[in-house]
């Protein structure tokens, strides 16, 4: 099933992230949000994209969810050319990107969902709309995520 793409209100609500970080305000996330910074694989422009933080690891690589799928502008645009910058909170760094594979992309998902218990009702609805099949966080729903919709991680070269 492809990705589905947000509605104008989720556009606005989705873009709110960005607004603060270009405030300069972006510590206010803590580690929640990163801003991307990439250059279009066609057009040679940069692009900003807001990703949600699954994971900071102790190394600094941060492991973010392509959650519209590989199709994901963004997704396509890091394998064709090296991101430009990853804004988290205070930080800045030109990127190195890779792939998560099944098994260690199922435990930070699980990880991610444990340390985010007060929310998993909200997690698993909006993975549902996202991946249009009931998300329950079982080990199975976890690999059918991950093998739909890539893990990667980010951190400075």
């Amino acid at each position: 099933m492809g990705a589905r793409r947000p509605g104008p209100i989720a556009r606005r609500l989705l873009g709110a992230p960005a607004r603060i970080y270009d405030l300069g305000l972006g510590w206010l996330f803590g580690q929640r949000f990163v801003r991307l910074t990439h250059v279009g694989r066609r057009s040679g422009r940069q692009y900003q994209t807001m990703l949600e933080v699954l994971a900071v690891r102790p190394d600094g690589e941060v492991v973010v969810i392509a959650g519209l799928g590989p199709s994901a502008d963004w997704f396509r645009n890091i394998q064709a050319h090296p991101g430009v910058e990853v804004a988290l909170a205070r930080q800045r760094f030109r990127p190195l990107h890779r792939m998560l594979g099944e098994d260690e992309a199922v435990a930070v998902m699980a990880d991610y969902e444990r340390r985010n218990r007060w929310v998993a009702p909200l997690v698993r609805r909006v993975l549902t709309w996202l991946v249009g099949w009931r998300y329950d966080s079982s080990e199975a729903a976890r690999r059918r995520l991950v093998r739909e919709r890539p893990l990667v991680g980010l951190r400075a070269e």
